[in-house]
């Protein structure tokens, strides 16, 4: 995620809690998606939907974090 603001995302996780937070939490959202789409973990349709927006939302936040900090 991010790859152009690798730099930028390092030095976010170790200056700023609530960024690191964030990034953590996308984190972890993604890999619950990566076993619900491998069928490791059962889920409704609406489970996945849901943690699919939480995850798109988590991303909104990083970016606007990166573009202030990066500004």
């Amino acid at each position: 995620m991010f790859a152009e603001h690798r730099e930028l995302i390092s030095q976010l996780k170790s200056s700023d809690q609530h960024f690191s937070r964030l990034f953590d939490e996308h984190n972890d959202l993604d890999k619950k998606l990566i076993n619900l789409d491998a069928a490791l973990v059962p889920a409704t349709h609406v489970e996945v939907e849901n943690l699919k927006k939480e995850k798109l939302l988590l991303k909104d936040q990083i970016l606007v974090i990166l573009k202030k900090a990066g500004a």
